[in-house]
């Protein structure tokens, strides 16, 4: 099995995982909170970093893998923003209605795309932006229902879109620049994830729904659906940082509307939620999106590896021939060789 086949493997083990763990911890979530009233999402977040963390302990110290340090400011900037952006998305959907927390969630591709684009020059052809034109269509149709506006909560969605796009973004380029895997910079970011969240998870939740997370009452079932969700969520943090690390940020929250619409699939299914024609439309329309962009995404991954191998045969005819060296050098130094105008980056953000 060739170098390349092997990492379309990964890739899609790591999607795979990523979707099977998500909708199952949301539909264990939904039996805790719904069901069980244990409504304190911010706190639960915190512990479940806190068991992702000493899972990956003793798995480093099994030596399943290697423990690699690195920039500590940069570690901690990103598990603190990691942590401040789940908590401003929790603060959107308390001060906001569902559908336009909906359109929150929806707004951070058409803003990783943006981000990608002025700091990174990253290039994306119509095709894809069509279809994740089409994607945000069908999500928006089958999930956002009430658009109740007010200033605190667009306030709010608009720095949860900017913190969740900025450490999706970081998550992939900290794995690039300092050659580390996703389970190293998620051992390391983990600690401050957790403490983020561990301080301002009590006050948050409390605030929102005037309720103390130590004063409920763990019944014995609630402790049990408790434990299910810490374990649940190893794999999904897990899976996050490995399929933003194989992938990018965009095809990540392209996962995510997949899983929101397998969740609304299996709740109708198994949970008998109320499902109508906007549902149905909205998840096709979306399956269409998300195929067609997988296909433009594919596409393009095996034309890159014939561009360069093009490219390195070019070069060594050129190589070859001392003659052809000569008159095609400046060609050659201007397109290749000769250093570009320094991209604007978000190097500031890792500091």
């Amino acid at each position: 099995m060739g170098e390349g086949e092997r990492f379309q493997l990964g890739t899609v083990g790591a999607l795979s995982l990523s979707v099977v763990s998500s909708v199952s911890i949301v539909i264990c979530n939904k039996a805790l909170i719904s069901s069980l009233g244990f409504t304190f999402a911010t706190t639960l977040t915190s512990w479940h970093l806190l068991v992702t963390f000493c899972s990956l302990h003793v798995a480093l110290w099994l030596k399943l893998f290697e423990h690699k340090p690195f920039d500590a400011r940069t570690v901690m900037g990103f598990g603190i923003l990691n942590g401040i952006s789940i908590g401003l998305l929790n603060l959107s959907l308390g001060f906001n209605s569902v559908g336009f927390y909906q359109m929150t969630k929806l707004a951070i591709i058409p803003c990783t795309v943006l981000l990608e684009t002025l700091f990174f020059r990253k290039k994306f052809s119509r095709s894809i932006q069509l279809s994740l034109s089409v994607l945000l269509l069908g999500v928006g149709i089958a999930t956002v229902t009430d658009l109740q506006l007010n200033v605190l909560g667009s306030i709010l969605s608009l720095l949860a879109i900017l913190t969740t796009c900025v450490a999706q973004i970081m998550t992939n380029t900290i794995q690039k620049k300092f050659k580390v895997s996703s389970t190293q910079l998620l051992y390391q970011s983990c600690p401050y994830q957790a403490l983020t969240l561990f301080v301002i998870g009590p006050f948050l939740d409390g605030f929102l729904t005037n309720q103390n997370v130590f004063a409920f009452d763990y019944t014995p079932q609630v402790l049990f659906f408790i434990a299910l969700s810490c374990l649940i969520s190893v794999s999904v943090n897990f899976s996050t940082f490995l399929v933003i690390g194989k992938t990018s940020p965009v095809t990540y929250q392209v996962l995510g509307h997949l899983k929101t619409c397998l969740v609304l699939t299996f709740g109708y299914v198994l949970l008998h939620d109320p499902f109508s024609w906007r549902n149905i439309l909205g998840i096709f329309v979306a399956l269409i999106g998300m195929i067609s962009y997988s296909y433009y995404c594919t596409m393009q991954s095996q034309q890159k590896p014939g561009e360069a191998s093009s490219q390195m045969s070019q070069a060594k005819e050129n190589e070859s021939d001392p003659l052809l060296s000569l008159e095609s050098g400046g060609a050659m130094m201007s397109d290749g060789a000769a250093p570009k105008a320094p991209a604007r980056n978000l190097s500031k953000y890792m500091q």
